[in-house]
């Protein structure tokens, strides 16, 4: 029973996280950003805001256990639904090959640079709070 309901929530915080990301994308765009001329700054938007998250909501998580479902809820449901790596590959993957590799290469590098950024941001964040 445990387990069924751990696979809930993280079924439940998938579904919040991918409306979001959703939302983000439309709000961005009005659509999903797929054409060559479109940087995918929602997609780096939402990737960056979530490696931010995970920064802040990782250390908590691993201080305060208080609910053993938090983590698969927030991390893997709700961020793993909100962050995407599919989309990344697709975005930089059209923009390749349309020609335009420089693009490509600058979404790449501010992806996996911002996030490891933000992650960083995220974890000095939390250790900055009282415990």
């Amino acid at each position: 029973m445990g387990q069924m309901r751990t696979l809930g929530y993280i079924a439940v915080g998938g579904i919040i996280g991918s409306l979001g990301r959703y939302g983000l994308d439309l709000l961005a765009s009005g659509n999903l950003p797929l054409e060559p001329q479109d940087f995918p700054l929602s997609t780096l938007a939402v990737n960056l805001i979530g490696c931010l998250a995970i920064g802040i909501l990782a250390p908590l998580l691993l201080a305060h256990t208080g609910w053993p479902n938090a983590r698969p809820f927030l991390i893997t449901g709700i961020l793993g639904g909100f962050t995407t790596f599919s989309a990344l590959a697709a975005q930089s993957g059209v923009l390749l090959l349309d020609g335009q590799g420089w693009r490509a290469a600058a979404y790449l590098v501010a992806t996996l640079a911002g996030g490891l950024l933000a992650v960083r941001l995220g974890v000095r964040i939390t250790e900055r709070q009282p415990r």
